[in-house]
């Protein structure tokens, strides 16, 4: 195999003409494939970064939100249980003061009643006494007979 020294100058100009056309006609095309795709990933890395940092941001926001609703939460079942409070206590007095009402009522009431049952017996005594004084008018006086009288008056009061 012998090359000669014609074929191999040709060989090495069509090597130099393919190299050009390759450098001119496909090489840029391929580099600014590259650079294209270069940027997009570069843009992607950055988005992916802010995304991050964002999702950060955000999580520590929902965080702080979380712990201020919790919060105020507590305060809302603090308050909820002071005025709980407050309603017993309020309601506490006044049914203190509804018992002290009714235990008055009732004990004018049992005073009326005994008062009407007082009189009612006056008057039952009274009519009584005035009866066995007719009585005892009535009949003779004699000791005996008052005496009777006075027992059956005494055991009818």
């Amino acid at each position: 195999m012998t090359v000669s020294i014609g074929t191999l100058i040709a060989q090495g100009i069509t090597f130099f003409i393919f190299i050009y056309a390759t450098m001119k006609y496909v090489w840029p095309p391929i580099t600014k494939a590259m650079q294209e795709r270069r940027e997009k990933i570069a843009d992607g890395l950055a988005a992916a970064e802010r995304g991050k940092s964002e999702l950060e941001a955000a999580s520590a926001q929902v965080d702080s939100l979380i712990r201020d609703a919790r919060e105020q939460a507590m305060e809302i079942v603090e308050q909820a249980n002071r005025r709980a409070g407050d309603i017993l206590g309020d309601a506490k007095s006044e049914g203190e003061k509804a018992r002290e009402r009714q235990l008055a009522s009732a004990k004018a009431e049992i005073e009326q009643s005994l008062t009407r049952a007082r009189d009612e017996l006056r008057k039952q005594v009274a009519v009584v006494a005035v009866a066995s004084a007719e009585k005892i008018l009535a009949r003779e006086i004699d000791a005996s007979k008052h005496r009777d009288i006075l027992d059956k008056l005494a055991a009818e009061i």
